[in-house]
Order: structure tokens, then C-alpha cells, then sequence
């Protein structure tokens, strides 16, 4: 008995000793992860490829938020630092603001590859996570901030201690976006009348909202009808308030105002929508700020541009590196490296268009802008009777596609295509079969009486409650409760609901494709959505695989983004007559994927020990 319990003793003390180590290392890895142990070096122009004046200007690249795992909103930390990667080993070197100023003002030669980088709505997490990377790459950047969020209590955004320390750091400099983002004139879907949303409002009914609204320093404040409710008089003291406000928090606080400015959301060819609102803006902005971002979209700025008329891009969390080095290379026309992955992987395949990268079990296709990529498998000349296996994980807003039996300029092919959440079935050109990937999963569908019905309700809610949950006084306009009369449903007869498909939704479907002789059967998520479709072609050939940007589709932000990311994961091809035996097979085996789930789950205890903090 005594040595049964001496026994349970010892095995207590290792487990203790060894947890104890355990939470040493991650102590370590974490300080190492959050803490600054570099200083910023600035290029050395004896060591850069300087560019002409005239010829060569700078990309200015955006991120809005950095989260350590990310959200549909907020990048990773993994892919922010794949992007930087790429931009690094591109040769791409930060600028600073100054170097900005002399760009234009005295016609300072800039590095060819010069990057002017910003992060936006300063955030805390987004200093922690962006800086160790910065650190690593040598890069500079510019946190930009929000007046109004200075006295705030939460703890996501940085306080002016912060952003002072972070100035002194020497891998930052500050900017601002403004003193608030809010919004005006805003309607809902179904033109019900919203009036002024502060930001957390806005979140609480962006998903009923369509495109109509504008950001607070955009135009008059309109009612209903869309007449002014202000006075010229009263527009301009509203927008001078706002900047007076900036110029007293920014100065009280951090001592000065910053010198770079982004307007909140202009792309419009001037300072505001309404042209008398863009005389007011244009007035305070060149008499605060030395510098502003103007306009979103693209990255590419020179000497035709005007220092307050910039533009920058704002890279989204699902883009891979080389969507960012394909949107660039469209902008500036430069010629870049693309991130081509693991070799022993690429070896099986021909890039005939776009980019590919091949990473673990994913091979990346990143399409041409406003074009498509496109693979061949090399030795797959004589493949006919096939079995495909594949997981498609690219955004639902797009084209990713398996062709078959093609020749070399696919003139011939059979291919199964996902398409804007549609399954299509094509050959040699002409549509076999087009099926409603919601409809085949059988999702209950709600009428627009039956979704108006929710959106007022909500938007009730939110008026009713705003000044309890934010915080601060609603200046919404009045929304009534709406009665609760029974909505129509489509079974009743009323017309569906079709939501448009945002631009970042997220795609995940494997498919499963099974060719014989002149018959073709489709699987989707183990279930036949296709079953026995007659082909013509029956002749041997290729396999490529294609990514297609489409459309630039439906997003309340409005990005214009022309590039397109096809991932197709676990692709695994077999000979119908040799199922034993794979003619392609790009799932992790062995050490390698021993390798990768040890690294997978030991970056998910990091990053729940970080956020337990």
C-alpha cells in the first residue's frame, strides 16, 4: 500500500515538473512573440535600386485589424506574415512619411521598391501581433487611430500612452483616421429610413443594409426623401466640428496632430459626395494634415497623383500572397516573384496562367486580374476513366474548376465547375447541368416579407436600446415596433429572399467526380448531386485545374477586387480500373503530416495561452 502511494507521489512530482516546463516554454515563446527586441534600420540608398522621380512611386498597402487566429474581418497573424514575406523577398523596402513628403515636395528618388505601409482603427492586438513581424522583415509602419476612441474603456483599442510609446519604438508612426466612424443617410435593403448610425449601430444592422448610406463627412444630413436637413451653415459647422476635434484630442493628447490622414470613406474623385461638403473637407484637411489617403482599391502612387489625393490597398484576411502580389503587379506593372511553395509538390504541374502555390495539402491558384489561373498536370496526357477526390475552400464568389479529358488548348474538355455557389457541369463549352448549391442542401428559404419583417425588428431593437448597450445617445432616426402580423412565407406564395453572396464568404465543399466511358456522377459533400450526365467527349486528355474571377460581386464596402484564390485541398486522383493505387495524391502522409498536426495543435495551445492572458 505504502508503495502504491509512493508510486502515485512520483508520478504526481513528473507530472508537476513537466507541466511546469511546459508552461515555461510557452511563457518564453510568448514573451518572444509580443515583446520588441529590435530597432527599425532605414534603407541605405547605397543598398537599394533607386527609381526616377517621374517613373517610380510607392505602393501604399492598408490592413485593417490583425487578430492572432483571424476573423472574416481581422487578418491572421500567419497570413500577414506571408504577405509581408513575399513583399520582402520582392524586394520591397518601408518608407516613411517624411520620405513621402520629399517624394513630392522636392522630388526625392524613392527605392524601386518602395512600400508605405498602415494599419488602421488602432487596435491593441493589431500593435502586439503586426510589430514581431515588422521586426523580422526590417518593416516600418503608420498606426492610424480614432479620436474618439481616447477616452474609451475598451481594452481592444490602443490609448494615447500606447500610440506614444509605439512612436518611440522606432517601427512606428502615427496617423489617424478622423475623430469617429459613423455613418449618415443610411437606409436598410428595403428603404426604410435608418438616418445616423454611430459604428456599433451600424454593426448591429449592416446585415439588412444595402449600399445606401454614407460616411459622416460625405454629405448633408438628408432625410427621407433625400433634402438636406442642415443648413450650408449648419454642414459646415458640423464637418469644421469634427476636425476641431481631431485638433484638440490629438493635440492635448500625443502633442501634435499627425501629418497623415486617411478620409473615411471617400472614393469619390474628391473630399466628399456632395461637392460644397468637399470644399470643407479639402479646407481642413490641407490645413491639418500633410498627407491623405484619399481613395481604396489600388495601391500605386507617383508624381500624377497629388499628396491629398493618395490611394491605398486594403489586403482582405482570405487573400494568399500572391492574390496581394497579383493585385500589385496589375497596379505598378512591375515584375514579381510569386510564392511557388513546396517543390516537391509543384514538380507534377504546369503553370499555364495566374499563380500557384503549393503548400502542405493546398495547392493555391491565384487567378490573372479580372483573368483566371490555370494548371495542367503533366503527365496526365491519357487519362479517361477517372475517380477525383477534392475539397474546393476558396470563397464562394468565384470559379474553381476540375477539367478532364481536354486537350492541350481546351478545345475539348469535360469539367465540373463551382460557380457563385452553383454547380455546373459543362463540355466542350455548352452547360450540362446548373444546380443551386443552397436549394440541393435543402436550406429553408425566407421570403422578403418574412426577412423585412426581421430587419425592422432589429432595427427596433437597436433604436430602442442604443443608449442602454453603447453607451452613448442614438442618433438614429425614430423606428417603430413593428406589429406582428404573420409574414407571407414561400409556401404561402410570397417571393424568396435571395441574399447576394458577400465577396469574403467562405467556401467548403468536397467534391467527388466519377467519369466512365460517356458517364459523369457528382458528388458533393458525399451526397450525388449529378448522377450518370451523358457526355460526348470521350476521348483521353489532361487534367487542369482552373480559379476564374468572375464578377467583383456584392460587398457593402465596395472593394474592387479582380483577383481570384481557388484552393483545392486534398486533391487525389485514381484509375477507375486501379483503385488501389492513386495516379495523383496530394494528401499529407507520414512525417509530413505527423509534422504538421504537431505544428498545427502546438499554434493553437500558443494561441489560447496568449488569449487567456
Amino acid at each position: 500500500m505504502k508503495k502504491k502511494r509512493l508510486d502515485k507521489d512520483k508520478r504526481k512530482i513528473i507530472r508537476s515538473i513537466l507541466e511546469a516546463v511546459l508552461l515555461i516554454i510557452l511563457a518564453v515563446v510568448v514573451i518572444r512573440a509580443l515583446f520588441t527586441m529590435k530597432s527599425y534600420q532605414p534603407y541605405k540608398e547605397s543598398k537599394v535600386e533607386l527609381g526616377s522621380n517621374q517613373e517610380d512611386g510607392f505602393i501604399a498597402v492598408s490592413y485593417i485589424a490583425v487578430d492572432r487566429e483571424g476573423t472574416s474581418s481581422m487578418i491572421s497573424v500567419s497570413r500577414l506574415e506571408e504577405q509581408l514575406k513575399a513583399l520582402y523577398d520582392n524586394g520591397y523596402v518601408t518608407i516613411t512619411q517624411q520620405d513621402v513628403l520629399d517624394y513630392y515636395q522636392k522630388g526625392k528618388a524613392l527605392p524601386r521598391k518602395a512600400l508605405f505601409l498602415m494599419f488602421e482603427d488602432g487596435r491593441r492586438d493589431t500593435a502586439i501581433f503586426a510589430q514581431k513581424i515588422m521586426e523580422k522583415y526590417n518593416f516600418k509602419g503608420t498606426m492610424l487611430s480614432y479620436g474618439d476612441k481616447f477616452g474609451s474603456r475598451d481594452f481592444k483599442f490602443l490609448t494615447p500612452k500606447d500610440l506614444l510609446n509605439l512612436d518611440d519604438s522606432s517601427f512606428w508612426e502615427l496617423g489617424t483616421n478622423g475623430y469617429r466612424l459613423s455613418y449618415i443617410n443610411v437606409f436598410d435593403r428595403y428603404n426604410n429610413y435608418l438616418g445616423e448610425l454611430n459604428s456599433l449601430e451600424y454593426v448591429k444592422v449592416r446585415k439588412y443594409l444595402g449600399r445606401n448610406y454614407n460616411q459622416y463627412l460625405m454629405d448633408f444630413i438628408r432625410d427621407a426623401y433625400g433634402i438636406p436637413k442642415e443648413s450650408y451653415e449648419e454642414m459646415k459647422e458640423r464637418i469644421s466640428g469634427d476636425y476641431r476635434l481631431v485638433d484638440t484630442i490629438y493635440t492635448k493628447k500625443l502633442k501634435n496632430v499627425p501629418e497623415v490622414y486617411v478620409l473615411m470613406h471617400s472614393n469619390t474623385g474628391s473630399f466628399a459626395n456632395n461637392d460644397k461638403v468637399s470644399e470643407i473637407n479639402e479646407e481642413w484637411i490641407k490645413k491639418l494634415f500633410a498627407m491623405n489617403f484619399n481613395r481604396e482599391g489600388y495601391s500605386y502612387n507617383t508624381t500624377e497623383s497629388s499628396l491629398y489625393d493618395l490611394t491605398r490597398m486594403q489586403p482582405q484576411p482570405y487573400w494568399y500572397p500572391n492574390h496581394l502580389l497579383m493585385r500589385i503587379k496589375d497596379d505598378t506593372k512591375a515584375e514579381l516573384q510569386f510564392v511557388n511553395g513546396e517543390e516537391k509538390r509543384r514538380k507534377n504541374w504546369e503553370t499555364v496562367k495566374g499563380a500557384a502555390e503549393f503548400k502542405a495539402s493546398d495547392i493555391i491558384l491565384t487567378s490573372e486580374s479580372q483573368g483566371n489561373g490555370l494548371l495542367r498536370l503533366k503527365d496526365s496526357k491519357d487519362y479517361k476513366n477517372l475517380n477525383i477526390s477534392v475539397t474546393l475552400t476558396g470563397n464562394k464568389l468565384g470559379s474553381q474548376a476540375v477539367y478532364l479529358r481536354a486537350d492541350e488548348k481546351l478545345s475539348r474538355y469535360t469539367a465540373v465547375r463551382l460557380q457563385n455557389n452553383y454547380l455546373l457541369v459543362e463540355e466542350n463549352g455548352k452547360n450540362l447541368l446548373k444546380l443551386n448549391l443552397d436549394e440541393f442542401d435543402g436550406k429553408s428559404v425566407q421570403s422578403l416579407e418574412e426577412n423585412e419583417q426581421e430587419a425592422l425588428k432589429e432595427e427596433y431593437k437597436v433604436y430602442k436600446d442604443g443608449s442602454s448597450a453603447f453607451g452613448t445617445k442614438t442618433s438614429m432616426e425614430e423606428q417603430k415596433n413593428p406589429d406582428n402580423k404573420e409574414a407571407k412565407s414561400v409556401r404561402q406564395g410570397a417571393e424568396p429572399y435571395l441574399p447576394d453572396i458577400q465577396i469574403n464568404e467562405a467556401g467548403n465543399r468536397k467534391v467527388d467526380i466519377i467519369l466512365e466511358g460517356n458517364s459523369l456522377t457528382v458528388k458533393i459533400d458525399g451526397r450525388t448531386a449529378a448522377e450518370k450526365i451523358a457526355v460526348g467527349n470521350t476521348q483521353p486528355g489532361y487534367v487542369y485545374l482552373e480559379s476564374a474571377w468572375g464578377e467583383y460581386g456584392y460587398s457593402q464596402r465596395n472593394i474592387a477586387d479582380d483577383v481570384y484564390d481557388g484552393v483545392f485541398h486534398e486533391l487525389v486522383i485514381w484509375n477507375n480500373e486501379k483503385q488501389n493505387t492513386a495516379l495523383y495524391d496530394n494528401r499529407l502522409k507520414g512525417m509530413d503530416k505527423t509534422q504538421y498536426e504537431i505544428k498545427n495543435k502546438w499554434n493553437h495551445l500558443i494561441n489560447w495561452f496568449i488569449k487567456a492572458l
